[in-house]
């Protein structure tokens, strides 16, 4: 029998202001002094939210960004304070910036299919003649987009975000050092894994005038990661890289003809596929982290993180 995916939360905490329901996570914001996230079974491709939900995938995430928020909590001070649920994490309130920093260690993916298409220069990034697919870059690029409320994130360089006034050149500057420092540890962490950190994105907010890292970090969902054993040699022969990253579900749609555009239509998801991905987020998790994943087990596992958020807002 297919577990239980959790797709929607609707819940009415004291001193909620508001809710603010994201492609996965559902955040909602107490008087704003707190923020709940709730990682849910959602799970989006192609800025589209699928049909279907994954079981335990947003406990994976969860526990994933709950690990590496503490790991690196000396680089730069992040909005984590808790994680009264397997599923939760409450942080404090913090303001966000309007981009994404995202940071690419190898040209794959997206950056690999606009260079295919001839762009060699990703968000005014110059990227070098005669690079291949997989291919490493010599130094870490970063490669920001904006936020979008709905629809697409948009490239922008750095220049477009100081000019446009969306984050300050001082600010700014301080973002691009914490990427690096942040891809960088996650880098050596994952080597300690067998696994490369290939690409990833970071978000940062503000709160009484000091920068926060928000949100998730180093999960499968925000980053891409290649197994190191076999790597160079599948880029020698040109071959496809084993991936540890949502990759394997774009696949899957593109196989089926969906790739996010108008009129296309997302293929039927399988309970067959859903087990699948769901064994697939818990390898990640157990690959990623080193440990053994434990399945949080609930009848009725809203009622269990209603419980667990109410119990840390009355006990903080």
């Amino acid at each position: 029998m297919i577990s239980q995916a959790i797709t929607r939360t609707d819940f009415r905490f004291p001193g909620q202001k508001n809710v603010y329901h994201g492609k996965v996570r559902d955040v909602y914001n107490i008087d704003d002094r707190y923020l709940v996230m709730i990682a849910t079974d959602r799970i989006s491709a192609f800025d589209v939210v699928l049909p279907r939900g994954i079981p335990y995938k947003g406990q994976v995430l969860n526990q994933i960004a709950a690990k590496f928020l503490d790991a690196t909590a000396d680089i730069v001070p992040n909005w984590k304070l808790a994680t009264p649920d397997p599923m939760v994490t409450v942080g404090r309130y913090c303001k966000p910036f309007p981009v994404e920093m995202i940071i690419r260690g190898y040209l794959t993916g997206s950056s690999w299919r606009s260079y295919k298409k001839g762009a060699r220069e990703i968000c005014g990034v110059p990227i070098p003649d005669g690079m291949k697919e997989h291919q490493r870059f010599p130094e870490p690029i970063i490669t920001p987009t904006t936020k979008a409320e709905e629809g697409h994130d948009e490239d922008i360089s750095k220049e477009e975000i100081i000019r446009q006034g969306l984050v300050s050149e001082e600010d700014y500057a301080l973002l691009e050092k914490y990427t690096r420092a942040l891809f960088e540890r996650g880098s050596r962490m994952a080597a300690e894994k067998g696994l490369i950190l290939v690409d990833t994105k970071y978000e940062f907010g503000k709160a009484d005038g000091k920068i926060y890292l928000i949100d998730e970090i180093h999960t499968p969902d925000s980053s891409r990661y290649f197994y190191a054993d076999g790597y160079e040699e599948n880029f020698k022969k040109g071959l496809p890289q084993r991936q540890l990253s949502k990759e394997f579900v774009r696949e899957w749609l593109m196989e089926n003809g969906f790739q996010g555009q108008s009129g296309q239509k997302v293929p039927e998801m399988t309970d067959e596929l859903v087990e699948s991905i769901s064994e697939r987020y818990i390898e990640l998790y157990e690959k990623i982290t080193g440990e053994k994943f434990q399945k949080a087990t609930s009848d009725n596992v809203l009622a269990r993180i209603e419980k667990n958020v109410l119990h840390f807002l009355a006990s903080s």
